[in-house]
Protein backbone atom coordinates (compact mmCIF):
# COMPACT_ATOMS: atom_id res chain seq x y z
CA UNK A 1 0.00 0.00 0.00
CA UNK A 2 2.81 2.26 0.68
CA UNK A 3 4.43 1.27 -2.45
CA UNK A 4 1.21 2.05 -4.30
CA UNK A 5 0.90 5.41 -2.32
CA UNK A 6 4.32 6.50 -3.23
CA UNK A 7 3.71 5.38 -7.35
CA UNK A 8 0.43 7.56 -6.46
CA UNK A 9 1.96 10.58 -5.36
CA UNK A 10 5.44 10.10 -8.78
CA UNK A 11 2.58 9.85 -11.21
CA UNK A 12 0.65 12.90 -9.19
CA UNK A 13 4.09 14.61 -9.99
CA UNK A 14 4.75 13.29 -13.19
CA UNK A 15 1.35 14.80 -14.35
CA UNK A 16 1.76 18.02 -12.92
CA UNK A 17 5.68 18.39 -14.27
CA UNK A 18 3.81 17.79 -18.17
CA UNK A 19 1.18 20.22 -17.18
CA UNK A 20 4.16 22.72 -16.59
CA UNK A 21 5.98 21.65 -19.67
CA UNK A 22 3.22 21.93 -21.69
CA UNK A 23 2.77 25.59 -20.64
CA UNK A 24 6.09 26.29 -20.56
CA UNK A 25 6.14 24.88 -24.48
CA UNK A 26 2.60 27.50 -24.92
CA UNK A 27 4.94 30.03 -24.19
CA UNK A 28 8.17 29.70 -25.78
CA UNK A 29 5.64 29.60 -28.78
CA UNK A 30 3.83 32.47 -27.74
CA UNK A 31 7.80 34.00 -27.41
CA UNK A 32 9.01 32.95 -30.93
CA UNK A 33 5.81 34.06 -32.62
CA UNK A 34 6.53 38.02 -30.76
CA UNK A 35 10.21 37.48 -31.92
CA UNK A 36 8.66 36.33 -35.60
CA UNK A 37 6.92 39.74 -35.79
CA UNK A 38 9.84 41.26 -34.23
CA UNK A 39 11.91 40.50 -36.94
CA UNK A 40 9.35 40.60 -39.41
CA UNK A 41 9.16 44.27 -38.05
CA UNK A 42 12.60 45.11 -37.93
CA UNK A 43 12.82 43.87 -41.70
CA UNK A 44 9.99 45.86 -42.53
CA UNK A 45 12.06 48.82 -40.88
CA UNK A 46 14.84 48.41 -42.29
CA UNK A 47 13.43 47.93 -45.68
CA UNK A 48 11.53 51.43 -45.15
CA UNK A 49 15.07 52.70 -43.73
CA UNK A 50 16.89 51.42 -47.22
CA UNK A 51 13.81 53.11 -49.36
CA UNK A 52 13.85 56.55 -47.54
CA UNK A 53 17.96 56.63 -48.34
CA UNK A 54 17.45 55.95 -52.16
CA UNK A 55 14.93 58.47 -52.06
CA UNK A 56 17.58 60.96 -50.09
CA UNK A 57 20.12 60.13 -52.32
CA UNK A 58 18.05 60.54 -55.74
CA UNK A 59 17.14 63.70 -54.03
CA UNK A 60 20.32 64.99 -53.22
CA UNK A 61 21.91 64.19 -56.55
CA UNK A 62 18.72 65.81 -58.27
CA UNK A 63 19.74 68.70 -55.95
CA UNK A 64 23.29 69.06 -57.03
CA UNK A 65 22.27 68.87 -60.66
CA UNK A 66 19.71 71.42 -60.03
CA UNK A 67 22.05 73.98 -58.14
CA UNK A 68 25.21 73.21 -60.56
CA UNK A 69 22.96 73.83 -63.82
CA UNK A 70 21.74 77.12 -61.83
CA UNK A 71 25.55 77.62 -61.02
CA UNK A 72 26.60 76.86 -64.58
CA UNK A 73 23.56 79.30 -65.94
CA UNK A 74 24.71 82.16 -63.98
CA UNK A 75 28.26 81.91 -63.96
CA UNK A 76 29.30 81.04 -60.44
CA UNK A 77 30.34 77.56 -60.63
CA UNK A 78 33.76 79.06 -59.05
CA UNK A 79 32.06 80.52 -56.31
CA UNK A 80 28.99 78.24 -55.24
CA UNK A 81 30.82 74.58 -55.90
CA UNK A 82 34.19 74.52 -57.01
CA UNK A 83 35.54 77.08 -54.40
CA UNK A 84 34.08 75.38 -51.21
CA UNK A 85 35.37 71.76 -52.45
CA UNK A 86 39.27 72.78 -52.90
CA UNK A 87 39.92 72.83 -49.35
CA UNK A 88 38.47 69.24 -48.10
CA UNK A 89 39.50 68.00 -51.48
CA UNK A 90 43.04 68.78 -51.55
CA UNK A 91 43.06 67.20 -47.94
CA UNK A 92 41.95 64.20 -48.94
CA UNK A 93 44.18 63.17 -51.91
CA UNK A 94 47.05 65.65 -51.57
CA UNK A 95 47.19 65.22 -47.96
CA UNK A 96 48.13 69.14 -46.77
CA UNK A 97 46.26 71.62 -45.76
CA UNK A 98 46.11 75.10 -47.77
CA UNK A 99 47.82 77.40 -46.26
CA UNK A 100 46.31 80.19 -48.75
CA UNK A 101 43.35 79.67 -50.65
CA UNK A 102 42.50 82.67 -52.78
CA UNK A 103 39.45 83.07 -55.97
CA UNK A 104 39.24 85.00 -58.87
CA UNK A 105 42.82 85.80 -58.99
CA UNK A 106 44.13 88.84 -61.05
CA UNK A 107 47.84 89.86 -61.60
CA UNK A 108 49.18 92.14 -64.16
CA UNK A 109 52.74 92.32 -64.62
CA UNK A 110 54.52 94.38 -67.67
CA UNK A 111 52.09 93.77 -70.54
CA UNK A 112 51.05 90.81 -69.37
CA UNK A 113 48.10 89.74 -67.73
CA UNK A 114 46.08 86.58 -66.10
CA UNK A 115 43.11 86.34 -63.93
CA UNK A 116 42.79 82.65 -62.19
CA UNK A 117 39.73 81.08 -61.18
CA UNK A 118 41.23 79.49 -58.05
CA UNK A 119 44.92 79.24 -56.34
CA UNK A 120 45.66 77.12 -52.74
CA UNK A 121 49.02 77.26 -51.78
CA UNK A 122 50.70 74.45 -49.35
CA UNK A 123 53.95 74.52 -47.89
CA UNK A 124 55.69 73.28 -51.11
CA UNK A 125 52.84 72.70 -53.31
CA UNK A 126 50.72 75.22 -55.48
CA UNK A 127 47.37 73.55 -56.74
CA UNK A 128 46.31 75.75 -59.97
CA UNK A 129 42.51 75.31 -60.55
CA UNK A 130 40.35 76.35 -63.66
CA UNK A 131 37.08 76.01 -64.05
CA UNK A 132 34.95 75.06 -67.25
CA UNK A 133 31.02 75.65 -67.99
CA UNK A 134 31.76 72.63 -70.50
CA UNK A 135 34.65 71.10 -70.33
CA UNK A 136 36.67 70.18 -73.75
CA UNK A 137 39.74 68.08 -74.61
CA UNK A 138 41.61 71.00 -75.87
CA UNK A 139 41.29 72.78 -72.47
CA UNK A 140 44.21 70.43 -71.69
CA UNK A 141 46.84 72.18 -73.67
CA UNK A 142 45.44 75.71 -72.41
CA UNK A 143 45.67 74.59 -69.38
CA UNK A 144 49.53 73.70 -69.91
CA UNK A 145 50.18 76.97 -71.17
CA UNK A 146 48.28 78.79 -68.13
CA UNK A 147 50.32 76.79 -65.91
CA UNK A 148 53.47 78.26 -67.29
CA UNK A 149 52.16 81.94 -67.24
CA UNK A 150 51.01 81.45 -63.79
CA UNK A 151 54.86 80.80 -63.45
CA UNK A 152 56.16 83.96 -64.98
CA UNK A 153 53.19 85.95 -63.08
CA UNK A 154 53.59 84.66 -59.16
CA UNK A 155 57.76 84.26 -58.95
CA UNK A 156 57.49 84.13 -55.18
CA UNK A 157 55.71 80.37 -55.72
CA UNK A 158 59.00 79.66 -58.35
CA UNK A 159 60.09 76.95 -55.67
CA UNK A 160 57.13 75.22 -55.28
CA UNK A 161 55.45 72.59 -57.55
CA UNK A 162 52.74 73.82 -59.59
CA UNK A 163 49.75 70.98 -59.61
CA UNK A 164 46.55 71.59 -62.27
CA UNK A 165 43.73 71.00 -62.39
CA UNK A 166 40.18 71.31 -64.07
CA UNK A 167 37.29 71.43 -62.79
CA UNK A 168 33.30 71.38 -63.84
CA UNK A 169 30.12 69.83 -63.38
CA UNK A 170 30.50 66.56 -65.45
CA UNK A 171 33.69 65.43 -67.42
CA UNK A 172 33.38 63.22 -69.94
CA UNK A 173 35.44 59.57 -70.39
CA UNK A 174 37.04 60.88 -73.13
CA UNK A 175 37.81 63.98 -71.98
CA UNK A 176 39.12 62.96 -69.03
CA UNK A 177 41.33 60.26 -70.61
CA UNK A 178 43.27 63.36 -72.59
CA UNK A 179 43.72 65.25 -69.05
CA UNK A 180 45.07 61.71 -67.45
CA UNK A 181 47.15 61.81 -70.45
CA UNK A 182 48.79 65.23 -69.88
CA UNK A 183 48.87 64.52 -65.88
CA UNK A 184 46.44 67.19 -65.77
CA UNK A 185 43.65 66.51 -62.81
CA UNK A 186 39.73 66.38 -63.54
CA UNK A 187 37.57 67.76 -60.83
CA UNK A 188 34.17 67.58 -61.46
CA UNK A 189 30.53 65.87 -59.44
CA UNK A 190 31.07 61.81 -59.37
CA UNK A 191 28.13 60.47 -60.33
CA UNK A 192 26.18 64.29 -58.96
CA UNK A 193 26.63 63.31 -55.29
CA UNK A 194 29.81 65.58 -54.45
CA UNK A 195 33.09 67.69 -56.22
CA UNK A 196 35.92 64.98 -56.17
CA UNK A 197 39.27 64.19 -58.74
CA UNK A 198 37.85 61.71 -61.11
CA UNK A 199 41.15 60.28 -62.11
CA UNK A 200 43.86 60.78 -59.09
CA UNK A 201 44.97 57.14 -59.01
CA UNK A 202 45.55 57.58 -63.24
CA UNK A 203 47.53 60.51 -63.23
CA UNK A 204 49.84 58.65 -60.69
CA UNK A 205 50.13 55.92 -62.64
CA UNK A 206 50.41 57.27 -65.77
CA UNK A 207 47.71 55.07 -67.21
CA UNK A 208 44.28 56.11 -68.65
Amino acid sequence: KEFKDEMKEFKDEMLQFKNEMKEFKDEMKVFKDEMLGFKNEMKDFKDEMKDFKDSMDKEVKRMNKQWGELANKMGTIVEDIVFPATRPVIKKYFKCEPETLMMNVMRKKENQREEFDVVAVCSDVTFLIEVKSTLKSEHAEQMKEKVERFKRLFPEYGSKKVIPILASLRIGKSTLNRLTKEKIYGMAYREWEFMDILNFNEVNSGSP
